[in-house]
């Protein structure tokens, strides 16, 4: 694997490493990628999140801490100086398989370390049954993108009070509560935070490429579509039905519809699902002007919406929708 470097350390923007991963996916003719990357306090949300819904706004202007979102799916984080992002671009085409590969990898590096560690569920690397490091996926044409944390250290207090409405529970409880579900690398290991990063590329890495300031640029001006308030707050029209879901292997669920006449006129998922196809191609825009039945629903929406959102059967789709119009007539 190729370590992809910068030629100096200069602070930067979280979107800047989002726009140098679409750079080396696009530039970057090697089989397998990798670098590491640190920001200021910062909260990055998923593609298809509601910034309202994920962020604690006034929390973060407060304290300066910065929100972003990003292309790939998953759920909503919190990083800054004291934790390090990873960040994996490789040609395998398909999801399941590079994930694999992927979290194997940072497993076995870790494993290195005398730390034994596993991965869990959709997208997390766990410790002790912890949470450690999570990940998001992305994909652009002949290219996989894997980026996620790993918490050597965090200001928990941050981490609990910028993520925002659907963690009032957790925030309630405290600093404490999160630490039941998460752990840091430097309670497991006496590495610092420099010679872990070290030990990172050392064991994943044979070879280096040092970036150009061409490519600098070319990144920067990437960079931009991230700054924009079009993609960092999204357009959301207002929708008459909105409903909350949980599917296992999916993620949560949030569907948006806007219905008259008994049709769908505009629809919306959110989520923290993982998104590997056009979702305005291949379900919204089959689902504009579709009856809210059954019949028209099998009819309109593709067979495999497996191959858009990553494990979302068509029969559990249609019966999220039927369930939200069910809900609906009964109001």
């Amino acid at each position: 694997m190729v370590y992809i470097a910068l030629p100096d350390n200069s602070p930067r923007l979280l979107p800047f490493y989002l726009a140098m991963e679409e750079y080396v996916a696009n530039h970057i003719d090697e089989e397998d990628c990798f670098f590491m990357w640190q920001v200021e306090p910062s909260v990055i949300f998923g593609r298809n999140q509601l910034i309202e819904n994920e962020v604690n706004l006034d929390y973060c202007k407060k304290h300066g801490i910065n929100f972003f979102r990003r292309k790939s799916g998953g759920g909503c984080v919190y990083a800054d100086l004291s934790n390090v992002m990873l960040s994996y671009i490789t040609k395998d085409d398909s999801v399941n398989f590079t994930y694999h590969k992927y979290t194997n990898l940072i497993v076995w590096a870790l494993a290195k370390m005398g730390i034994q560690a596993t991965a869990s569920g959709r997208n997390d690397i766990l410790i002790e049954g912890k949470k450690v490091s999570g990940n998001a996926f992305y994909h652009l044409k002949g290219r996989n993108i894997v980026h996620g944390t790993m918490l050597y250290d965090t200001n928990m207090e941050h981490m609990m009070s910028a993520l925002s409405p659907d963690q009032a529970k957790i925030r309630s409880k405290g600093v404490e509560s999160i630490r039941q579900h998460v752990t840091l690398l430097k309670d497991h290991t006496s590495m610092s935070l420099e010679a872990f990063k070290k030990h990172m590329r050392s064991q994943l890495c044979q070879r280096e490429i040092v970036l150009t300031e061409a490519d600098i640029q070319a990144s920067e001006e990437r960079m931009k579509e991230y700054l924009t308030d079009d993609f960092i707050y999204g357009k959301n029209p207002s929708y008459s039905l909105i409903r909350k879901y949980y599917l296992d292997g999916v993620g949560n669920l949030e569907i948006r519809l806007s219905l008259k006449n008994g049709l769908i006129k505009n629809a919306n998922i959110l989520g923290d699902y993982f998104l590997i196809g056009d979702i305005d191609k291949n379900i919204i825009q089959p689902l504009r002007n579709a009856a809210l039945t059954r019949e028209d629903l099998e009819a309109v929406i593709p067979k495999h919406t497996e191959e858009t959102i990553l494990h979302l059967k068509k029969k559990d789709l249609i019966d999220l929708l039927m369930s939200a119009g069910e809900a609906l007539e009964t109001e």
